[in-house]
């Protein structure tokens, strides 16, 4: 076969053949990215690499489905799905928060800021910064799963751990108290 193979041919093979080399393709494809995607949201690299590898070992074992019709053709939502519910689950898991505290806090005294962190120290003269960092850390991170992640209600919901209306009701707060803080 001449050319790269697409994410769906790819998939198909994995799933009906158990094609080594296209899981291989799909593995060095999207690992990377899962990766630094999943760091964002973890500070926990050994829950992140843990998360990964449990996410492409679904899809080796055939139990995450990928159907074309229901998935949109989007390999790489699929997988962020099938990996944000796992990670999910790790953090509920025994000691994970307070394995979580403990690289947060790391995290806090790093040298290097997140592209957000350099974004909201951009914004010297207006208060969005301050107005930020005054949100509870649950409304914050409402609005980092929701406005910087682009994800929906359902997918923040299960990426927090909370149900779908309680991301409604912290993404309202949340717009209400920055409307607030910037009048």
């Amino acid at each position: 076969m001449s050319g790269t193979r697409s994410d769906g041919e790819l998939l198909r093979a994995v799933a009906a053949d158990g094609d080594r080399r296209a899981f291989e393709e799909l593995y060095r494809r999207y690992a990377p990215w899962l990766t630094a995607r999943m760091r964002s949201r973890c500070a926990d690299a050994g829950i992140v690499d843990d998360v990964v590898q449990e996410t492409f070992l679904a899809v080796w074992r055939g139990t995450a489905r990928y159907r074309e019709e229901t998935a949109g053709a989007d390999a790489a939502g699929w997988l962020w799905r099938i990996a944000s519910r796992r990670l999910v689950d790790a953090l509920r898991g025994a000691g994970a928060r307070g394995r979580l505290r403990q690289a947060l806090a790391r995290l806090r005294h790093r040298d290097e800021a997140s592209a957000e962190e350099r974004v909201l120290a951009g914004v010297e003269h207006g208060d969005l910064a301050g107005a930020l960092v005054r949100l509870s850390p649950e409304l914050r991170a409402v609005l980092q799963a929701t406005v910087v992640d682009g994800l929906t209600t359902r997918e923040a919901a299960v990426l927090l751990g909370i149900p779908p209306g309680t991301v409604k009701t912290r993404a309202m707060r949340a717009r209400r108290q920055l409307r607030e803080a910037l009048a």
